[in-house]
């Protein structure tokens, strides 16, 4: 025979319900502060992007292999800045080939296109990109967030 207390082992409603309310207010105080991460996180990647974009319009003086200069860009490459940042990754049709004697020309693509990820930050809101003002601006986040080259 079961004993008395077996019988009606389980939770009462008070129980449940005061686990409930302190669910909600460890919910109610980390939800902000997830959020605020996100942010964070979200403008972080997007002011990385928006570095390897200078990168490959600008190249990298610190990439030296042999004694010489190897990652010029595209300025570097072709002589002026790409007019798109579509330019970066599809040869545009006024801009020869790299050619290997002249160091000049299209050497691209400068940058990893995958799905054109490069073109929009991480609010997938599209890049603002200025050649002449020589700015790469992000406007997602509703601060602007610049880049010079």
């Amino acid at each position: 025979m079961k004993s008395l207390s077996a019988q009606y082992a389980g939770f009462t409603l008070v129980e449940l319900v005061i686990v409930i309310v302190v669910l909600a207010i460890i919910a109610a105080v980390g939800i902000p502060q997830i959020g605020g991460m996100i942010q964070i996180s979200k403008t972080n990647a997007t002011k990385t992007e928006m570095v390897e974009l200078k990168k490959a319009i600008i190249g990298n003086p610190q990439t030296v292999a042999g004694g010489v200069y190897v990652s010029c860009g595209f300025e570097g490459d072709v002589g002026f800045a790409p007019s798109r940042l579509e330019d970066l990754v599809t040869k545009p049709d006024s801009i020869s080939l790299w050619d290997r004697l002249t160091r000049r020309g299209w050497n691209g693509p400068y940058i990893d296109s995958i799905d054109g990820g490069y073109l929009a930050d991480e609010w997938e809101s599209a890049y603002v990109y200025n050649g002449s003002a020589r700015t790469l601006t992000s406007n997602g986040s509703g601060t602007g967030i610049v880049v010079g080259f």
